[in-house]
């Protein structure tokens, strides 16, 4: 039962975020808030509703090494499986803007994560534990983050115009009472659907002698990336792949920033089971796309740099299987 209990809480936690953002967009559009700040805050935040509920679920329960390993997972999956698999169907351009800003800051987030989670690298510390300090860390970082995007794009009109793009629903036009019904009921779904997916999750992980991050790192990371993956596949066919990038990199600063950050504040994450080599992994992929971006083709995504990426994933995925 506890597959059908993994499938079943996954499904209420893709189905539950989608409904939840559109809910969330009409109403704020009923409110006239504008497009763009609805676009950076809602949506983002939205696109990764199952990773901050399974992060914060798992840290509220004492199980930091999935909310840990659900972040680094998902990271590895979305540069390595998301990215590879987009450039092996439709290779494209990496604008300038994702060059100096978005790809750097990723490799510098993923950094200070590798070093505020491995306490023992320091002399005289024992044991790897996620603090409330650390958390206040990311999240001021994270506060910075979108403020320099909201400064910083705020009279750009190609990209309010996107934001626009991003921000319709579905739902717009509808009773007020019905939408916050929805979002009501969304938001309790994604509640339930996270439980259940954690727990479905922690069994499995006994049944199977797996530790708890190898689960997270796998299982539970590339379900809660599902909509970053299935966004990027559906791009790459529409000859759009650029989404899928920004997409991905956003979602990658976003998990270390904010996901990890509101986790730990609320319980800091006792970390016993993710080993060095995962947060290795993680700055390896972040660092492999920095350098596909100023070697061979400058500033493009070639297919066959696609397929190494898919080949690392499917390299790494053997390698904890059999760890």
């Amino acid at each position: 039962m506890d597959y059908f209990y993994l499938i079943l809480g996954l499904a209420l936690l893709l189905l539950a975020a989608n409904y939840l953002v559109e809910s969330s967009v009409a109403i704020a559009q009923r409110a006239r808030i504008s497009n763009f700040i609805i676009g950076l805050t809602i949506v983002g935040i939205g696109t990764s509703a199952p990773e901050l509920f399974i992060s914060v679920a798992s840290a509220l329960s004492g199980h930091g090494d999935i909310a840990m390993g659900n972040v680094v997972g998902s990271n590895i999956v979305n540069i390595l499986l998301v990215l590879g698999l987009t450039a092996a169907i439709v290779p494209f351009a990496i604008e300038k803007e994702q060059q100096r800003r978005d790809i750097p800051l990723c490799i510098g987030a993923t950094v200070l994560l590798l070093l505020l989670a491995n306490d023992n690298l320091l002399p005289g510390i024992d044991g790897n534990t996620l603090s409330r300090i650390d958390a206040t860390v990311l999240l001021l970082l994270f506060a910075a983050y979108m403020g320099k995007l909201l400064l910083g794009k705020k009279s750009d009109k190609e990209s309010d115009k996107e934001a626009e793009d991003e921000a319709s629903s579905s739902l717009t036009g509808k009773a007020p009472w019905l939408l916050w019904t929805i979002a009501i009921v969304s938001l309790a779904a994604l509640i339930g659907g996270g439980e259940l997916f954690l727990e479905s999750a922690q069994n499995l992980a006994k049944s199977w002698g797996m530790s708890e991050a190898v689960i997270s790192i796998t299982i539970v990371a590339v379900g809660t990336s599902l909509p970053e993956l299935i966004t990027a596949v559906i791009a790459a066919a529409k000859h759009n792949p650029q989404l899928a990038l920004g997409n991905v990199i956003g979602s990658c600063v976003f998990n270390i920033l904010m996901i990890l950050g509101v986790a730990a504040l609320f319980k800091p994450l006792e970390l016993t089971s993710i080993q060095l080599a995962d947060y290795g992994v993680m700055l390896a992929a972040s660092i492999g796309l920095a350098i596909i971006v100023f070697t061979f083709k400058r500033n493009r995504f070639d297919r066959i740099e696609g397929f190494l990426f898919l080949a690392a994933y499917v390299g790494y995925t053997v390698y904890l299987l059999l760890r």
